[in-house]
C-alpha cells in the first residue's frame, strides 16, 4: 500500500510561510492498494487537492471518516469526484443512535453552511456505517473500532498484502489510564494498532500544553510515544499538528520525539507527518 499525506493539521487549517514546511491543510490521507483501490481517510481541507489529482482518473472512491468534527469533513464540498456523474463514491463513518450518516453530513452540506445540498451532488454517492465487523474494499481488509475522542469516533486499520496501516488521528488513550502499566484491553485503540506496519497517530500537544487541554480528545507527545511503544508498531507517524505550532516548533517536537523514542528503547525513528509525504508500506 502507498500512503500519501494531503492534510496533517488539526482543528483549523493554517496559512503562511511559517506553516509551509509541514503544510496547513486539515486531516486527509490517501491509501492506494496494489489493485488500484482508492481509500481516503478523512475529508479535511487536504481532500480538495487530492480530488483534483484524482479527477478524470478514479471511477470508484471510498472515504472513511473517523468522525464528523469540522476539520475532518470541511473539504467534502470541494472534492472534485463528487461532481463527476461517472464516479461512485462511498462514504463510511461512525454510527449514531440519533440520525443516519447521510443526514448528519447533510447538516454541513446544506444551507446556510453550503450553497449545495447532498442531493445536488452529481456523483453516485452512498453512505455506509463504518462501525461494523471487518470488511473488504477491493484487496484491502478494513477494521474499525470506537476510540477515545469527543463524540462517536472511529479508528481504522487497513491490511493488504501482509502490511497494515492504523489510523488514529484524533485519539486520547491516556485519558483515565496509565499507558505504561494499563492492561492492553483497557487501552483505547490498542487492538487496532498492535503490530501495525505503520501507525498514524494524534500528537497535537506538547506535554506542557496538555494539562489545560486534558479531556479535549487529543494526545500529548509522551502519551503518543508510549502508546506506540506498547502497541509494537514498526513505524510511527505523528499527525494532527496544532494550528499554533509553526514549522520551527514542529521541527523541535520532532527532534524531541526522536530523542524520547530512543530513550524508551523504540526501534526506528518516529516522524512528524508532512503534506506531500508518501510512504510505501511493505510487509
Amino acid at each position: 500500500m502507498r500512503v500519501t499525506f494531503w492534510g496533517v493539521r488539526g482543528s483549523v487549517p493554517v496559512t503562511g510561510l511559517a506553516a509551509a514546511g509541514f503544510g496547513g491543510n486539515t486531516s486527509c490521507v490517501q491509501v492506494t492498494a496494489g489493485d488500484g483501490t482508492q481509500l481516503i481517510l478523512d475529508a479535511g481541507t487536504g481532500i480538495r487537492a487530492l480530488g483534483l489529482a484524482l479527477a478524470g482518473r478514479a471511477r470508484t472512491v471510498h472515504i472513511l471518516l473517523t468522525h464528523l468534527h469540522l476539520d475532518h469533513i470541511q473539504g467534502l464540498m470541494f472534492f472534485a469526484p463528487l461532481f463527476d456523474p461517472a464516479v461512485e463514491v462511498t462514504i463510511w463513518g461512525p454510527t449514531s443512535g440519533q440520525r443516519p450518516l447521510r443526514e448528519r453530513l447533510g447538516r454541513y452540506l446544506s444551507h446556510p453552511l453550503s450553497p449545495l445540498e447532498i442531493r445536488d451532488l452529481p456523483a453516485r454517492v452512498r453512505f455506509e456505517d463504518g462501525h461494523r465487523p471487518p470488511w473488504m474494499i477491493g484487496d484491502v481488509q478494513v477494521k474499525s473500532s470506537l476510540v477515545a475522542h469527543r463524540g462517536p469516533t472511529l479508528g481504522y486499520r487497513l491490511t493488504a498484502a501482509g502490511s497494515s496501516v492504523c489510523y488514529l488521528p484524533d485519539h486520547e488513550p491516556g485519558l483515565g489510564a496509565n499507558l505504561e502499566t494499563a492492561q492492553p484491553d483497557w487501552i483505547s485503540g490498542y487492538a487496532l494498532a498492535h503490530g501495525a506496519s505503520l501507525l498514524i497517530h494524534d500528537c497535537q500537544y506538547e506535554d506542557v500544553e496538555y494539562g489545560a487541554r486534558r479531556g479535549w480528545g487529543h494526545s500529548r507527545l509522551s502519551d503518543a510515544l508510549t502508546f506506540a511503544l506498547r502497541a509494537r508498531c514498526r513505524q510511527l507517524m505523528l499527525t494532527h499538528h496544532d494550528p499554533d505550532h509553526d514549522d520551527t516548533r514542529l521541527d523541535q517536537i520532532g527532534a524531541e520525539a526522536a530523542e524520547r523514542w530512543a530513550l524508551l528503547g523504540g526501534e526506528g525513528t518516529p516522524e512528524l507527518a508532512r503534506e506531500g509525504k508518501a510512504i510505501d508500506v511493505t510487509p
